[in-house]
């Protein structure tokens, strides 16, 4: 008996971490619903230089324009830092923290200062080189490239000003029509 009770429980407690599940998607995007956290409460993955560095790189992926805001405005940054601060693989953290190290030391090498203190054009430069091989990539810069790229757009469209704005949806609409073809 008593091990049905606690069958039970691990049900009951299944049950509500479901529900507790479908609650939250139907309520938005992961992005929106850390956004409407109180700061304190948001878990941080971070340093404010990392995250500073992060914040730029994603401008610079998806640049404001004259279509929508970009990047920055979205706060593709604190979204990204949010999904790393609860990540469950130690190794995804690892290789963030990597990849940004190399991404400044690409920017010594290049531009001769770290990455933030370099100009506009040298910034370009270093991302235009990490991307060159984007199809394939192979080297350490291509393959955080490949992620960091992949991070941003996802964050970005999963914003609302990447839905709304940036594609104009307008949501789910009644059709008082259905325009199709005839089969009958």
């Amino acid at each position: 008996m008593a091990d049905n009770q606690e069958t039970d429980l691990g049900r009951r407690e299944l049950i509500k971490l479901g529900a507790a599940a479908t609650l939250a998607a139907s309520l938005g995007s992961g992005e929106a619903l850390a956004a409407q956290a109180p700061a304190a409460a948001r878990q941080t993955f971070f340093t404010p230089d990392e995250l500073a560095l992060v914040d730029e790189l994603s401008e610079l992926i998806i640049p404001t324009d004259e279509h929508s805001p970009g990047a920055r405005a979205a706060k593709v940054a604190a979204y990204i830092d949010s999904r790393l601060a609860e990540a469950w693989e130690e190794q995804e953290r690892i290789d963030w923290r990597e990849g940004l190290k190399k991404i400044d030391q690409l920017s010594r090498e290049a531009a001769g200062a770290p990455f933030m203190q370099a100009s506009t054009d040298q910034r370009i430069a270093v991302l235009t080189r990490m991307a060159r091989n984007e199809k394939e990539p192979r080297q350490p810069e291509e393959l955080f490239f490949a992620k960091l790229k992949s991070s941003v757009v996802r964050a970005y469209y999963t914003s609302e000003i990447g839905i709304k704005q940036e594609m104009e949806y307008k949501g789910n609409s009644y059709l008082t029509e259905f325009v199709g073809t005839d089969v009958s």
